[in-house]
């Protein structure tokens, strides 16, 4: 059954919104088709169709909601009432997935997801999708999604995780919930959905041309080739435009629908009585074979991209009209009719009593609480709880489960003599898996190889494949996975075997991990500990991509908690704390191995193994921002420095010590973020010089942070001098150190406080 063309074509000049809205209204006023006896509420709608007449007279008032707020947002925007109007028109036949699918199904959705979010509504009784829709239009702190820190489409009970701009990058971490959900049988981890769930990921067909797309189009592949469960339905929203980037015609069904491994289905999203078959067959494939699943969900976009689209200015009229005459709302208003299910007063009062619901909801929603304080901002950006922390961080794992880990009693690492640094984070992660059976660890080479520098040896034999094992080469599906067990309830450890790969997947932390307690206002957390090789000093080996100190990326991400050990016992120490924000506060943390001290063992002399440290007992911590002092009382020099260029000062100390008789004392930061301003500024009151150690490169470096706090706390007269590495990229072999700071730039930095 074809949708007759829109009434008329309208003036160059009218708001296209008022046209697409006077369309529907005018398209039932002038209906003249032919009608149905009504079928029963369990009888299809239409005959063929799989949709019965109940579930489309529900799938119709999801499609009406939605249209109305997009309505809505494009009037009320001008007003400085509403604060969002990129709009689902065209996209409302998204609710069908809704309605297939369960709302223990965790939804990682496109922003063009109204239609989807008012039928999953229909899931639980008691919600209402207008009220909650209008509140997060509003911005009002008052949102049950966000609290008003953005217009996003999200809740807790109905498992919607909010995503932001979903520019592709929520499918990484959409593939590791699914494959999370089948990691947690393996695991016998409790999940928080039922065990026969899947995961549904929505986007555009522009987005699905993204490199982040494709890598996790890339991974369901890989992950079902080896015919390893991986339940993702993939709904790829097809409208053939991307702002005002046309997708070639065919490209979605060209580019998918022949791919291995990655099932393809299609359905009409313009029309219900006919989509809806297509739908249910992607969502019943794809949660009973586990194999992820491609649903390409053709649609259109009516009223442009948002409301400061104004599509006249570079589409011709013509190309409008036609465009608004695939309206799905005309589609469905033809099903309502010729079944007899409505007559035209019946569902222009739908229409109009949907409409006025809506800008009642909004006028209301303008009238409740908004944000008016900072701290009400940052309040679910970065929870800590110091006294809970601090006891999980000093609770030990079971002493029977230590014993089996470790291979016995006698073996356990605090009763071993001194080691150094890789030796003991492999103790400390041992102890940690050993300690929380949901723990995780995983990233390249990790598991049988034990890491490319034997970090994690022993790991798998200890705790099999099943919570220790390798992934593909892809540090963005790495963290993708990372999120993904940890929505699950899961303690993902993933490795970036260096701190230059992290930058390939830096969006997952910034865009994605760091952010979802912050719009989800606490309600989503997704607690990790990322390892990650890093910082410089590599001997014989390297280049600027195995010898990278860019920690800049990481102190600019919100939330992020990144801690840096110098030295073996500290490393453990602060691992135990990393894990416990994780736990207890749904942290996403960094910590980063200086790769050039796994193995140092001596610190001023060759064979005095000064730099071996006996392993810390089970019950201890180190406190978040506490750091460690050197040679505590001396004021003639204080260096503050961390990593790597702990040792280094303590070498150049002694010479300063014996050539200028200075007392130095020398200060690990240890906590690279947030740093403890107060305890840099306590350390600094009474110094008589300071000199300020950085490894990284002269901009944008931690020095920056240590100097800034100093003068902050009123210091700044206090004779301070930097000594950092140099403004460039790092070059191969001897080269290398030429742009890193040495002991002997230390030392001679003193000669500016001559």
């Amino acid at each position: 059954m074809s949708v007759p063309h829109t009434i008329a074509a309208r003036h160059k000049g009218f708001n296209r919104a008022e046209i697409v809205d006077q369309n529907f209204v005018e398209f039932v006023q002038f209906w003249r088709g032919d009608v149905a006896r009504p079928p029963r509420d369990d009888e299809p709608v239409l005959p063929g169709s799989t949709l019965d007449a109940q579930g489309f007279r529900d799938l119709l008032e999801s499609q009406l909601i939605s249209r109305h707020l997009d309505l809505m947002a494009r009037v009320l925007r001008v007003q400085n009432k509403v604060f969002y109007t990129i709009g689902s028109s065209g996209h409302e036949g998204n609710a069908m997935v809704a309605r297939a699918t369960r709302h223990t199904d965790p939804a990682f959705l496109h922003y063009r997801s109204g239609g989807f979010m008012a039928e999953r509504f229909r899931k639980l009784p008691g919600m209402d999708p207008v009220m909650d829709s209008a509140l997060s239009f509003a911005a009002s702190s008052e949102d049950p999604a966000s609290g008003g820190r953005h217009k996003v489409w999200g809740s807790k009970p109905l498992w919607v995780l909010p995503q932001t701009s979903t520019i592709a990058s929520h499918l990484p971490k959409a593939l590791g919930t699914a494959i999370a959900i089948e990691q947690g049988k393996r695991i016998r981890h409790a999940l928080p959905i039922p065990d026969d769930s899947i995961t549904l990921c929505s986007f555009g067909d522009a987005s699905s041309n993204h490199a982040t797309a494709q890598t996790a189009f890339n991974a369901a592949a890989w992950t079902a080739y080896q015919k390893l469960p991986a339940p993702v339905l993939f709904i790829c929203e097809d409208n053939g435009i991307g702002i005002s980037v046309k997708t070639p015609s065919g490209w979605v069904a060209s580019n998918f629908e022949r791919r291995s491994n990655l099932d393809y289905f299609y359905a009409d999203g313009l029309d219900l009585a006919g989509g809806y078959a297509g739908v249910q067959r992607a969502v019943e494939h794809c949660r009973s074979t586990r194999r992820p699943t491609f649903l390409h969900l053709n649609t259109t976009r009516v009223m442009g991209h948002a409301g400061t689209d104004f599509e006249i200015e570079w589409r011709s009229v013509e190309e409008l009209v036609a465009l608004e005459a695939t309206d799905p709302l005309l589609r469905s208003a033809t099903i309502a009719l010729a079944s007899g299910l409505y007559d035209r007063e019946s569902l222009l009062g739908l229409y109009d009593s949907i409409r006025k619901r809506c800008f009642e909801a909004a006028e209301e929603a303008d009238r409740r609480p908004k944000i008016t304080r900072l701290d009400e901002v940052i309040r679910p950006l970065a929870p800590y709880t110091p006294a809970a922390v601090r006891t999980e961080a000093e609770r030990a794992a079971d002493p029977a489960e230590r014993e089996r880990v470790f291979g016995g009693a006698d073996k356990l690492p605090e009763k071993q003599p001194p080691r150094h640094m890789a030796i003991q984070i492999g103790q400390a992660l041992h102890d940690v898996m050993a300690k929380y059976p949901e723990s995780l660890l995983f990233g390249e080479d990790v598991a049988q190889k034990g890491g490319v520098y034997t970090v994690t040896k022993g790991l798998h034999k200890a705790f099999r494949n099943s919570r220790v094992f390798n992934t593909l080469l892809d540090e963005t599906m790495i963290l993708g996975l990372a999120q993904g067990y940890a929505n699950m309830g899961m303690l993902p450890l993933p490795e970036i075997q260096y701190l230059a790969y992290f930058h390939n997947a830096c969006d997952q932390i910034r865009g994605e991990a760091a952010s979802l307690q912050f719009f989800s206002n606490d309600q989503y957390r997704n607690p990790m500990v990322m390892r990650v090789a890093s910082l410089g000093y590599q001997r014989g080996f390297g280049g600027h991509f195995h010898n990278d100190n860019s920690i800049t990326a990481l102190r600019d991400i919100p939330g992020l908690v990144v801690g840096c050990p110098s030295r073996g016992d500290d490393a453990a120490t602060m691992l135990r704390t990393l894990t416990a924000l994780a736990k207890v506060d749904g942290r996403v943390t960094a910590f980063l191995e200086p790769i050039a001290l796994y193995m140092t063992k001596d610190l001023y002399e060759a064979g005095d193994g000064q730099w071996q440290f006996t392993y810390p007992a089970p019950g201890e911590a180190m406190p978040l921002g506490e750091g460690r002092v050197y040679n505590e009382g001396a004021d003639d020099l204080v260096i503050f420095s961390f990593g790597n260029g702990i040792p280094m000062s303590l070498r150049a100390a002694r010479r300063i010590e014996a050539e200028r008789g200075w007392k130095v004392r020398v200060v690990d930061v240890r906590w690279l973020v947030p740093l403890n301003d107060a305890f840099i500024a306590a350390q600094a009151k009474g110094a008589k010089r300071i000199l300020v150690v950085d490894e990284g490169r002269k901009s944008a470096g931690v020095g920056e942070g240590v100097i800034t706090a100093i003068v902050e706390a009123g210091l700044g007269a206090t004779p301070l001098h930097r000594v950092v590495g140099t403004d460039t990229f790092t070059p191969l072999a001897g080269a290398a150190f030429l742009v890193l700071p040495g002991d002997d730039d230390i030392v001679a930095a003193t000669a500016h406080f001559a």
